[in-house]
């Protein structure tokens, strides 16, 4: 048996626990939302934090990262103890497909005579790698995520959405025996820029965040605009989103 576990919020920088191997990509038909309350990490029971789930989204595509763990049911155990600790806000674990894109090593090779005598000179005239169409169909299945049910009446940790201002508001304020709730957000933002795959959504609360801040001059003198260097063929690129919005990455 082999663990896969994906992650799409502080798994991605933190995963916490020991994994054989780490794939960057997407599960389809969720899109990322800041609808969870979160009162034992980054707030508290009188003032919960706004922490990151999964809300089913025809079409839509969540980029994150996907931890494999072998080495037999013990290991498997440990790190799915450790993650249900962890994760206790979720109430629901579901299996999804994982997706990636594959890249072509390009060859360029230039063979040539002189005189009569024919000298096959193999020239690498340049290696570069050609970013490929996403993968048609997963790479993996059965792969587990951790999401919470939307309904505020059986799902304590529900919060559902609320206008960003307010969201912005909430998260700049909250804080817990882990840290404060901006925090959070701030490293998914660098997260998401540091795998190549920035997201629209997560920076425009994350800049929302930042008025609410009112930060000095000399960190706003930081901010510069980014753009995902990355491009997503087809359906992938639909969903992704290019950002100039600036930001500044919280360390």
């Amino acid at each position: 048996m082999v663990l896969w576990v994906f992650g799409y919020g502080s798994l991605i920088w933190n995963p916490g626990f020991q994994f054989d191997e780490k794939l960057i990509g997407y599960i389809k038909d969720y899109k990322r939302v800041f609808d969870l309350a979160c009162i034992d990490h980054r707030g508290t029971p009188e003032h919960p934090a706004r922490t990151c789930t999964l809300e089913q989204s025809t079409g839509a595509i969540c980029w994150g990262a996907a931890y494999c763990v072998r080495g037999g049911p013990e290991k498997e155990k440990l790190a799915m103890e450790y993650l249900e600790r962890r994760e206790c806000e979720y109430d629901s674990k579901t299996l999804v497909e994982f997706y990636t894109v594959r890249n072509l090593l390009l060859f360029v090779i230039v063979v040539f005579s002189k005189f009569r005598k024919f000298f096959c000179c193999i020239h690498l005239v340049s290696i570069h790698w050609m970013q490929e169409t996403e993968t048609s169909k997963p790479i993996l299945t059965g792969v587990i995520v951790f999401t919470s049910t939307p309904d505020k009446v059986s799902n304590k940790y529900y919060l559902g959405p609320a206008p960003l201002e307010e969201m912005a508001k909430q998260i700049a304020t909250a804080s817990g025996p882990c840290g404060n709730n901006r925090e959070y957000l701030f490293k998914l933002e660098k997260a998401m820029h540091d795998i190549e795959h920035e997201e629209e959504y997560v920076i425009e609360l994350a800049n929302e965040v930042r008025k609410q801040l009112d930060l000095p001059k000399e960190v706003k003198s930081l901010l510069k605009p980014s753009v995902s260097h990355v491009p997503i063929n087809s359906q992938a690129q639909a969903q992704a989103h290019v950002s100039t919005l600036p930001r500044v990455f919280a360390s």
